[in-house]
């Protein structure tokens, strides 16, 4: 490992300056700066590509046409370490531009201001694919400013905690745009917006692989992914698959961190090593599967993964089988990129049109939310005043070295046929966005051209990108894609081409696509079987004589291949029973069938197809609820108003009987009491809450929930069962007072 490279930096204010010193990550020798803190592996360079005072609080990026950066501000998230404020509308959407091509940025500009807490944007069909709030817009751009702008999905966040709300829109190489944290997929089609249930998957970041597989992850698990292509094993809504979609793909959590570690659950046995440093991820995510190009040989199709709380980036090795995906961290006892900055919060990483990988650094004290934040940590985060570090932010690049000064191109200047040569590059972002400019602009002018990339065998799906190109523009028909089967380049086309052969499902092809799938059937490909399974299924509702013997045929090729028997039932969406009773069922396959079958006798669909938005978590809802009801009294920090309300912190109502806490809050309590040893004479009785029909008993075990995590030394639950229980025992009066709570015995 060595020391990263020293990063040139042009605007420096001296606010900025007088908090890097205090932090005391950075030096100032009269023009630079150096990230002396800042290890990365041998081979590549880290630099700067923009800070503060451009933006502040990143969360997310993306790049326009033009190869600019636009960053979404996150800048009411945790103003403080009670969290008050954070609903203020000001986080906003930026450019940042680099004038005179140095490589830093010189300039910024707001596109987009008033926003409650946006975490995601993305530029697709010409303008600006973005969040606000709980809902999702659409906005043209006209010269750097917001156009006409269409509300896509109002309930795209509905509800739930900003950790744990929908975010990523990321266009795939099948024209539909994916997300994280939730079940949704979204696409525009002749202007209008089309929205549909997906896999649900992941928390936060989602990222791809070039066949179009996807990848996320969560706080504990470094690395998830799907096995297959999206929407491959939904197709039956009266089944669930369990093993070919967000998928736990890195058995390995554990993090190498250079120094001892603040994380929220730190005085939990195991969480951290001898030297205070953490052992496994708490907080992974941002995950990104490298497509850039410009990398050694090796990294091509590696994952990356942010790991904020111990700032630090995973790298790990990617395995891909036709039915299994894996992946192992690249090495035991050092990390990729780490730091001992405890500023550097990288939380998202991106692909970039010059092959590097851009990091997007929230830096940051606090990046844990109030409903989840422990006394803990808030404690380890005050005493070593990383409450104070905001206002900061940073986007930085990794290159390989002696790439550092690779150029941009500006697509929005190339022609249609310079387009068509940026399928078949090396870099992935070039694809991708050349995919997509050819379908809104004048791809139709190069079909042919587009017609001889599908043909074309390597190693960065250079023929499915043409696929999909073809599909965007209209310009497929059966007739076509048929013929190119028989002479399809590879499995991954072939897989692909399958798919699009779906959407011309007519009695009129049943024969060619019969003699089609029996001529697939003898390659004996995992790859082409698994996807000519899923396909089948439309071809199945107009002619199951025909198709469901094929069916069966692959399903007796793999008997013991989870994800194999569960695209066969996805495929069977209402003849479950029928195939059953027809053909030999192995006993993998006669498990899943007897699942979708009782669900339909249910009538117990898989969750995407009915729930439309999302319920707050516990913690979540017993924080709003605390705001609401006891805040008021206790002070948001929950450290009490003189004359009003004693503190919760160190207080033995907090830290003792769960069921007595329950009680207070259920039947209230009249001073005067001790909490702490300090007598406290209040003036008025706290109410309880057992008459207000607006709380269940599940709102008051979310209370405890929050009041739990938050203030007590170790944290109890209780269930809303109890709660019920304990609404029956009435105190004397109806109220307790000190002396009736330490008289009476609570189980626990």
């Amino acid at each position: 490992m060595k020391i990263a490279k020293t990063i040139k930096f042009l605007g420096i204010t001296f606010s900025s300056l007088l908090l890097f010193s205090f932090v005391g990550q950075l030096f100032f020798d009269g023009s630079e700066f150096s990230l002396k803190d800042y290890k990365i592996e041998e081979g590549f360079d880290l630099s700067l590509v923009a800070e503060a005072p451009h933006f502040e609080a990143p969360v997310t990026m993306d790049f326009d046409d033009q190869g600019r950066i636009w960053v979404v501000e996150m800048r009411g998230y945790m103003p403080n370490l009670e969290g008050i404020g954070e609903d203020m509308p000001n986080g906003r959407i930026t450019i940042l531009e680099d004038l005179d091509k140095d490589g830093i940025v010189d300039n910024s500009k707001v596109f987009l201001d008033g926003l409650v807490l946006p975490r995601a944007l993305a530029h697709v069909y010409g303008g600006l694919l973005y969040t606000d709030g709980p809902a999702l817009y659409f906005v043209k751009i006209k010269n750097d400013k917001p156009g006409k702008r269409v509300l896509v999905d109002p309930i795209y966040a509905d509800g739930g905690n900003v950790e744990h709300q929908p975010n990523g829109l990321m266009m795939n190489i099948d024209n539909w745009i994916y997300n994280a944290n939730t079940h949704f997929r979204y696409r525009m089609v002749d202007g209008e917006w089309i929205k549909e249930p997906t896999s649900y998957r992941g928390q936060w970041g989602i990222s791809k692989d070039n066949f179009g597989r996807l990848y996320v992850n969560n706080n504990s698990t470094q690395l998830q992914g799907d096995h297959v292509l999206p929407n491959t094993v939904i197709r039956n809504p009266f089944f669930k698959p369990r093993y070919s979609v967000n998928q736990r793909l890195t058995p390995n959590q554990k993090v190498y961190p250079l120094h001892a570690t603040a994380v929220n659950r730190g005085y939990m046995k195991g969480v951290l090593d001898e030297e205070g440093k953490l052992t496994t991820v708490t907080a992974s995510c941002g995950p990104m599967v490298y497509r850039g190009g410009s990398f050694p040989a090796g990294y091509d199709q590696n994952a990356f993964v942010c790991v904020p709380e111990a700032n630090l980036i995973k790298r790990n090795l990617l395995t891909i089988k036709p039915t299994e995906v894996s992946a192992d961290q690249a090495w035991d006892g050092k990390e990729f990129l780490a730091s001992t900055d405890e500023g550097f919060r990288p939380v998202n990483l991106f692909n970039g049109p010059d092959g590097a990988m851009y990091i997007v650094d929230m830096h940051r004290g606090i990046i844990q939310h109030k409903a989840f934040i422990s006394q803990y940590l808030t404690q380890m985060l005050s005493d070593r005043k990383l409450d104070t570090l905001q206002h900061q932010g940073r986007i930085l690049k990794v290159t390989a070295t002696g790439n550092s000064n690779k150029g941009i191109p500006d697509l929005s200047k190339a022609k249609p046929q310079d387009l068509v040569k940026y399928l078949n590059h090396e870099n992935g972002w070039l694809r991708d966005r050349a995919q997509q400019l050819l379908i809104r602009g004048k791809g139709k002018k190069v079909k042919d051209e587009l017609w001889q990339l599908t043909k074309t065998d390597n190693q960065y799906a250079s023929a499915v990108h043409a696929l999909y190109t073809l599909e965007g523009l209209n310009l497929l028909s059966f007739e076509e894609l048929n013929a190119l089967l028989k002479v399809s380049p590879n499995s991954e086309t072939s897989a692909h081409i399958l798919r699009l052969m779906e959407s011309f499902a007519s009695p009129q092809y049943i024969t060619q696509m019969a003699a089609s799938s029996t001529e697939l059937l003898t390659q004996n490909d995992v790859l082409v079987d698994l996807y000519l399974a899923s396909s089948l299924k439309p071809w199945i509702d107009l002619s199951p004589e025909t198709f469901l013997p094929k069916l069966n045929e692959i399903a007796a090729r793999y008997p013991d291949d989870n994800v194999v028997q569960e695209v066969i039932v996805s495929s069977l969406d209402g003849k479950e029973q029928n195939f059953n009773e027809d053909f030999d069922v192995n006993a993998v396959l006669g498990k899943y069938l007897s699942q979708a079958i009782e669900s339909r006798e249910k009538n117990d669909m898989n969750s995407i197809y009915v729930v439309e938005s999302r319920k707050d978590d516990g913690r979540t809802n017993g924080l709003k609820l605390f705001r609401t009801i006891c805040g008021a009294c206790h002070g948001a920090d929950g450290s009490g108003i003189p004359d009003l309300a004693p503190p919760l912190k160190n207080s033995e109502y907090i830290d003792g009987s769960v069921q007595r806490l329950a009680s207070v809050l259920l039947h209230g309590i009249s001073g005067p009491l001790h909490v702490n040893g300090e007598l406290y004479e209040l003036n008025n009785d706290m109410p309880g809450l057992v008459n207000n029909p607006d709380i269940s008993d599940q709102d008051i075990a979310d209370i405890i929930g929050f009041l739990q995590n938050a203030f007590a030394k170790e944290g109890k639950r209780i269930r809303a069962s109890e709660i019920e229980k304990l609404r029956s025992d009435v105190p004397e009066g109806g109220v307790y007072t000190e002396k009736l709570l330490l008289e009476t015995k609570f189980e626990r």
